[in-house]
């Protein structure tokens, strides 16, 4: 993933959206639309909803246009190598 990318993932049976906003650190986040349920989708550096066009700052998960007034939940990521581990 490169820097200023996101990249969706699953945790379990949840999507989330994994992102690295500076070399070495990364967010995570669910991506599950807070509006209507839908799942939100990296674009560049913001998560877009393709159902009501919610926009989500993909270094934050705040809500950048509505209809969604809440952010995406924000999930533990951390990055060892490689590899990256998200948990609730």
């Amino acid at each position: 993933m490169p820097v200023g990318g996101a990249v969706s993932a699953q945790l379990g049976s949840t999507p989330i959206v994994v992102s690295q906003p500076s070399a070495g650190t990364v967010v995570a986040f669910s991506a599950v639309c807070t509006h209507a349920g839908c799942t939100v989708a990296p674009q560049g550096s913001e998560f877009d909803c393709p159902c009501h066009g919610s926009v989500f700052d993909g270094t934050t998960g705040d809500v950048i246009n509505g209809p969604a007034s809440t952010p995406l939940t924000k999930l533990t990521a951390s990055v060892s190598g490689d590899k990256v581990t998200v948990t609730q």
